[in-house]
């Protein structure tokens, strides 16, 4: 995809902060923008990295994770299109803290963080998008704190199967997640230990709450599923 493709990208339509800019700052992204293509678990940015772009992934799917000790890989949040990650570090003046990788093909654009500077300065509706988008994913860390730490392996597992469905929904039978996920990652997400992911999976599929075939997992009970998250 060149950037000339990229400027007539109907997504950028649907996009709150394409809606948001004004016609000079637009032209100003068209001018200054890149666009970048991930292959399946392809870094986009490591943990102490120098934050230079806010970044918006146009297609595909993202993880935002962690490392922890001994190698374990905890996933902090998912991203979706149309959805935009990586500028918290800027404005704190800090490196990443956290790393980013495709889950599956995906297309990220780059816009540099001293145009978006710029843009705060001139646009107060667009403080405004990136202080309600911040604030969202600091709500959404909240809930994840009390979910990892707090609940139990089984209402942990549930919890992220219902993220997932929540996130990027069901494909066309309306019954498997639109997402195929390793056991690792879920498991990472779960923060639990793999063995324990797939024991659980296990034990959820003998219950018909889901069936899990390869990667794909389909939720047959969504709201016992619920039941079991809200119990812990």
């Amino acid at each position: 995809m060149s950037k000339k493709e990229l400027v007539d990208f109907d997504i950028y339509e649907l996009s709150e902060f394409w809606e948001l800019l004004t016609e000079e700052q637009r032209d100003a992204v068209k001018k200054n923008h890149s666009i970048q293509f991930y292959k399946k678990n392809e870094i986009i940015y490591s943990e102490g990295d120098e934050a230079k772009n806010i970044m918006c992934l146009l297609k595909g799917k993202v993880k935002i994770y962690k490392e922890g000790v001994g190698g374990r890989s905890q996933i902090i949040r998912m991203i979706r299109p149309v959805q935009y990650f990586g500028y918290r570090a800027f404005f704190a003046t800090e490196p990443y803290v956290t790393s980013a990788a495709a889950f599956e093909s995906s297309t990220v654009v780059f816009i540099p963080m001293a145009l978006i500077y710029r843009f705060v300065e001139e646009n107060n509706k667009i403080a405004m998008f990136l202080i309600r988008e911040l604030s969202v994913d600091l709500g959404i860390a909240d809930e994840r704190t009390v979910t990892l730490t707090q609940k139990h392996i089984r209402g942990r597992l549930a919890e992220s199967l219902l993220v997932l469905k929540d996130k990027y929904g069901y494909e066309e039978d309306n019954l498997t997640l639109s997402i195929f996920l390793s056991r690792e990652d879920l498991a990472g997400l779960s923060n639990m230990t793999t063995s324990n992911a797939i024991r659980t999976l296990s034990n959820f599929a003998t219950e018909k709450l889901i069936i899990v075939d390869g990667r794909k997992i389909l939720i047959l009970d969504e709201e016992k599923l619920r039941r079991i998250s809200r119990i812990g």
